[in-house]
């Protein structure tokens, strides 16, 4: 099978050299690709260092705005699958060979990073937000997505070429999901670590919150 692991970043320069470095030996052989969204902090040009390419967009644009040149980059390439996994070290490249092997000895067209829900674990904040959207997009979708809010995953190519999100932000992933799942495409999951350690957050829980709760108007019932 061929991959390519995308990394969106956007001002994560302390973080990238150690993360490529441990993706490496986790993945060799398989490319890696930065797409970074309009940083200001010097994340394009570690990159550049240790990255096999590099995209960039002039400003921040968004996470999802992010995937998307990102997917649109992969699809050029002769790849079966992508897995794109968060740059601030919260997602352990330890983990990629899970989904390397359930992508290949299972029968799935996504694949998404399952946290450790218990008390403890994560954020009470984090863990009740989780819960009620995986609830929403396990119903919209029929399947059961235990952990939707996962920015850890793999995507298949037909899906890569089928699945456009409207949305540039956050909530992209989301939609992906439901969008995925109501086209038929089969979402299974892959235990990965928790981890939080105190980094900054980009979510911005208010206007986030109500674009999900838009999403689920939109596609509720679909």
């Amino acid at each position: 099978m061929r991959y390519v692991i995308i990394i969106p970043a956007f001002n994560a320069a302390p973080y990238l050299e150690e993360l490529i470095t441990r993706t490496r030996r986790s993945a060799p052989g398989i490319p890696v690709t930065v797409i970074d969204d309009g940083s200001a902090d010097g994340t394009a040009e570690v990159a550049e260092h240790f990255a096999d390419r590099v995209l960039r967009h002039p400003e921040n644009k968004g996470k999802g705005a992010a995937l998307k040149t990102a997917f649109a980059d992969a699809l050029e390439t002769p790849i079966d699958a992508v897995v794109h996994l968060d740059a601030d070290l919260q997602h352990e490249p330890e983990s990629l060979p899970h989904f390397f092997a359930a992508f290949e000895t299972g029968n799935w067209d996504v694949l998404v990073g399952t946290r450790d829900f218990r008390a403890g674990h994560m954020p009470w904040s984090r863990r009740t937000t989780n819960r009620i959207t995986s609830w929403a997009i396990s119903k919209m979708t029929g399947m059961d997505v235990p952990d939707s809010q996962s920015g850890y995953r793999l995507i298949a190519r037909p899906v890569l070429e089928t699945i456009r999100p409207e949305s540039d932000l956050y909530d992209y992933e989301s939609e992906y999901l439901i969008r995925a799942g109501q086209a038929g495409y089969k979402i299974g999951s892959v235990p990965i670590a928790t981890v939080y350690e105190g980094k900054p957050s980009f979510i911005r829980p208010l206007r986030d919150t109500f674009r999900f709760i838009r999403l689920v108007g939109l596609y509720w019932g679909k």
